[in-house]
């Protein structure tokens, strides 16, 4: 009878896998919209699943905004693996901090939920800090080694610097000018052609910057 006691461990389903990402990718499109107080309802509509199927998954609301933050840092994260093979350093650069505009507007809108999350444990935000930190950290060296990008600069400095720039999140046509200012920050960050301005100078160790508040980072 022993031989026969350990039973292999049982593979989410497909179906179930699916049905989990179409409801993350709804509440990210409904709380975007419509706030932290959008109803899961709401969410369960977009997704095309029944209420029952979302608490299953998420018994939560806290524990939805959790997913849907989490998969969005892991997507950033993704984003910048990717964007090393596909685009040059600069170009690389500018495109992910420029997708780092599009998840702030998503994480406004869970704000209120997140918040809890947030106070409650501080380990989603040193677990952002650390993940978002690292992406945008590879990109960077990419860009320094290649001569393209000033060296006196961390990717602390770059975070904080998006933060600062998204801080009025909540006024009326924040995202354009957000973008406009990325650009003139990234362009300003070149080094030009014609100089030697910062050669040689070493990137600041990976924990300058560490006395940030790991929540305001993301």
């Amino acid at each position: 009878m022993g031989e026969h006691s350990n039973k292999p461990i049982r593979q989410p389903r497909t179906d179930a896998v699916r049905n989990r990402e179409r409801v993350l990718e709804a509440a990210k499109a409904v709380f975007s919209a419509g706030g932290s107080d959008a109803s899961l309802e709401a969410v369960a509509r977009h997704a095309g699943v029944g209420i029952g199927t979302l608490y299953r998954h998420f018994p939560t609301r806290e524990a939805l905004f959790e997913a849907v933050y989490r998969r969005e840092v892991e997507q950033l994260a993704d984003l910048a693996e990717q964007l090393k093979t596909e685009a040059s350093p600069v170009e690389a650069l500018r495109r992910w901090l420029r997708s780092n505009v599009e998840f702030v507007a998503t994480k406004k809108g869970m704000s209120a939920a997140l918040a809890l999350a947030v106070n409650s444990s501080s380990e989603l935000s040193a677990y952002s800090f650390e993940r978002l930190t690292k992406a945008v950290g590879a990109l960077l060296d990419r860009a320094v080694a290649a001569g393209e990008i000033r060296a006196d600069i961390s990717s602390e400095d770059l975070l904080r610097a998006l933060v600062g720039m998204c801080y009025l999140h909540d006024q009326p046509g924040w995202q354009a000018s957000v973008l406009r200012l990325l650009d003139v920050f990234v362009d300003g960050l070149c080094r030009p052609s014609n100089t030697k301005h910062g050669q040689g100078a070493g990137r600041p160790n990976a924990g300058a910057g560490r006395s940030l508040k790991s929540g305001r980072a993301t």
